[in-house]
């Protein structure tokens, strides 16, 4: 029998069903993004997630095969496609990497810091490196993005086409007013190509195995990938969950990224990757269930990076 090496391949399926039970009961304190009307049809009750161990052992719960947008969840791999393409030096010439103390859309934090954005994992640092990816136009950067992607991950995300159009159908006036201030600040060249960008990566989607495949591709990098990872991953631990980072730190220690479709997805160094969703959302815009299960596992079974 092949001995285990990973503290996720001793999860028992009973206690993980256990966990998500209660996870589906305290997402009903949650809300359902309502300003993407496609979103706002989702069902409160959805969930499912992917544990997939660096030894091989996967252990899947629920509505697996169940697509949905990646939405802010992309952003790390955006990161760390443009490290690897662009280098160090470009990438955080564009956006920084502190924390911010303020929500994920705030225009006020942009402006406080002279049109740089914070990080990359909040929205104006995300649009802001969508203006990098390589691509005539907003159809070809994202094909650059996906492709590389898939190869890289083995995972199958496409374009949702309708969740697309459900995006565009209420224009984002917050975003693009983020945009037009880093345009003004020299941050952005073109606002329109930026933001079509952005708009069409956040729906590039997936199911769980698809992003707990992306998550091992952080967890299992090769010698040219290896410091750009790790880059990215301290990025998610300090700034991947917006303003509850920090707390997410203290009480969990995993590295973690959310998106406002209830994805959540987590990479345990040396261990594996955990991929979640739940779509009911707190007031910082992280899944509420998927909070919940990667706290009980995380401290199940010891997997804080600071343990």
């Amino acid at each position: 029998m092949k001995k285990s090496t990973s503290k996720l391949s001793s999860l028992q399926p009973e206690q993980l069903a256990a966990w998500v039970k209660e996870a589906i009961n305290r997402s009903k304190s949650g809300q359902i993004p309502a300003y993407v009307p496609l979103l706002a049809e989702a069902d409160r009750q959805e969930f499912a997630v992917q544990i997939r161990a660096i030894d091989g052992n996967i252990l899947s719960w629920g509505s697996i095969a169940k697509t949905f947008p990646l939405m802010s969840a992309v952003k790390p791999f955006v990161l760390l496609y443009l490290l690897c393409e662009l280098g160090e030096k470009t990438v955080f010439d564009c956006a920084g990497c502190e924390p911010s103390e303020m929500p994920f859309n705030s225009l006020t934090q942009l402006e406080t810091d002279g049109g740089k954005p914070r990080n990359p994992m909040i929205n104006s640092g995300a649009i802001a490196l969508a203006s990098l990816i390589p691509g005539n136009n907003a159809v070809a950067r994202c094909q650059n993005l996906q492709t590389w992607l898939n190869q890289q991950a083995n995972s199958q995300l496409f374009v949702d086409e309708l969740m697309l159009d459900s995006v565009n159908q209420k224009r984002n006036q917050n975003n693009r007013d983020l945009a037009l201030a880093m345009l003004k600040f020299g941050y952005l060249q073109n606002a329109e190509i930026a933001l079509e960008t952005y708009n069409r990566i956040c729906c590039l989607s997936g199911n769980v195995e698809d992003l707990a495949k992306l998550g091992m591709v952080l967890v299992k990098s090769d010698e040219a990938l290896w410091e750009n990872c790790r880059t990215v991953k301290a990025l998610m631990a300090t700034c991947g969950l917006y303003e509850a980072s920090g707390r997410f730190a203290l009480r969990v220690g995993l590295p973690a990224k959310s998106g406002v479709s209830g994805a959540m997805l987590s990479v345990i160094p040396g261990e594996g990757a955990i991929g979640c969703y739940s779509p009911p959302l707190d007031r910082e815009g992280n899944s509420v269930g998927g909070l919940f299960l990667l706290e009980q596992i995380a401290k199940a079974l010891r997997l804080s990076v600071f343990d």
